[in-house]
């Protein structure tokens, strides 16, 4: 199979507009913070959260009155599965779709909310995966998240807007799981825009398209990722011929990076993203001297994430930050001094999460105790003016398990 500009361009006019256009958009803050000429492909703004609708309906809309009436197959971890669930109920073509066990409440309601009938099963997709050929002889026609041409073609219709919408780009980056999205997107810029380069982003536990273009030394940890949009543990046949083709490299990027862009997109540019639609920004915080003075196109592929999870990469984004800490203040075990250490805490604009008094573990003598506070505080300098206010007060105050320092905090960017 070799994919045309022709084929995305027909795409595009069978999608019409049952697909929103989204808004392709400089962001400045991020553009000063990084160094790069950033701009934002807000696809997570599409009805279904996710570009994934595109290459869906795409295929759905080629599919033959026999087979419409037969139904579809689709296995995805959400994102597919919402964009086949809904198009497929617009056309009136039953659905059924096949989710790992892992997959995000929200994304599993939601599916269901558009008609499908919804099978969970597997502990990933790999396993989830092979429930699909049973359902293919019952005579339903699979529609695959990522290995398909019309599937490649209809994502690829992303590029054809960002390239009427936006500037000449020196860089498109594009989060890669199967490979759907990066190969229509890279044969639009190719043709289109051939001094653009297309480089794929990938977690690090799932570094699949990069093993496969010897683009990276580690492995395949697998496990679960933040980013379970992108969680794909081997490529496409097609969309690895593709990357093979058209791709100009793959960035491997830490967990972290990526919680630590949802919480910058969500906090600077006002808009939710999930772990697989903050990847690219992550490629540009990993490598920021590769990507300075570039004019540099971020897809947001993705907005659907789970509340829980968010909550804990926001508060894991300030841990990193210096924002939030844990830390053990030992003191004698004397009635005021508990309050002592708390007031000291309060002056320095510290908001005391939660504490623990310990007499017993930890080192404590029977006179002396540990108190353990988490404390929130307003920037990540006021850490150190803390931790030197309560030695200057004699007493012995060390944070607990320190994070990793992220790149930005969120008072830098407030």
């Amino acid at each position: 199979m070799t994919l045309t500009l022709a084929d995305v361009r027909l795409a595009a006019e069978r999608l019409g507009n049952a697909i929103v256009r989204t808004p392709f958009l400089h962001s400045q803050t991020l553009s000063e913070l990084t160094g790069a000429e950033i701009w934002l492909k807000f696809e997570n703004l599409q009805f279904t959260g996710s570009f994934k609708e595109r290459g869906a309906l795409n295929k759905l809309l080629t599919l033959g009155e026999e087979a419409r009436q037969r139904g579809v197959v689709a296995v995805s971890a959400g994102n597919h599965a919402q964009g086949v669930a809904l198009h497929a109920r617009r056309l009136g073509i039953p659905a059924t779709i096949v989710m790992p066990l892992s997959t995000p409440t929200v994304k599993v309601k939601r599916t269901a909310s558009f008609g499908a009938t919804v099978d969970l099963t597997g502990k990933d997709f790999a396993e989830a995966s092979m429930a699909v050929p049973r359902y293919i002889e019952q005579g339903l026609t699979f529609i695959s998240p990522f290995d398909d041409a019309e599937i490649i073609a209809g994502q690829g219709t992303i590029a054809l807007e960002m390239v009427e919408q936006g500037p000449p780009l020196d860089v498109a980056l594009v989060a890669v799981g199967g490979g759907g999205l990066i190969g229509g997107v890279a044969t639009v810029f190719k043709a289109l825009s051939p001094a653009t380069q297309v480089i794929g982003v990938q977690s690090e536990l799932y570094p699949s398209m990069a093993l496969a273009l010897g683009r990276y030394s580690g492995t395949l940890a697998g496990g679960t990722s933040v980013a379970e949009g992108i969680a794909v543990a081997k490529p496409g046949v097609l969309t690895l011929a593709a990357a093979q083709a058209l791709v100009d490299d793959v960035i491997v990027v830490p967990e972290a990076l990526i919680e630590d862009s949802v919480a910058l997109l969500l906090q600077i540019e006002k808009t939710l993203c999930e772990g697989a639609g903050a990847a690219s920004l992550a490629a540009v915080l990993a490598e920021p001297e590769r990507f300075r003075g570039k004019s540099v196109g971020l897809i947001l592929c993705g907005g659907n994430i789970d509340m829980r999870v968010l909550t804990a990469m926001l508060q894991r984004h300030l841990a990193r930050s210096g924002q939030l800490i844990r830390l053990r203040v030992s003191m004698l075990d004397n009635a005021g001094l508990l309050g002592a250490v708390a007031t000291i805490i309060g002056q320095l604009d510290g908001n005391i999460l939660e504490v623990s008094h310990d007499r017993v573990f930890g080192g404590a003598s029977a006179r002396s105790a540990n108190a353990i506070f988490t404390v929130e505080l307003p920037d990540r300098d006021r850490n150190r003016v803390l931790l030197q206010a309560l030695h200057d007060a004699g007493y012995d105050a060390n944070l607990i398990e320190p994070m990793q320092t992220a790149p930005y905090s969120f008072s830098e960017v407030a």
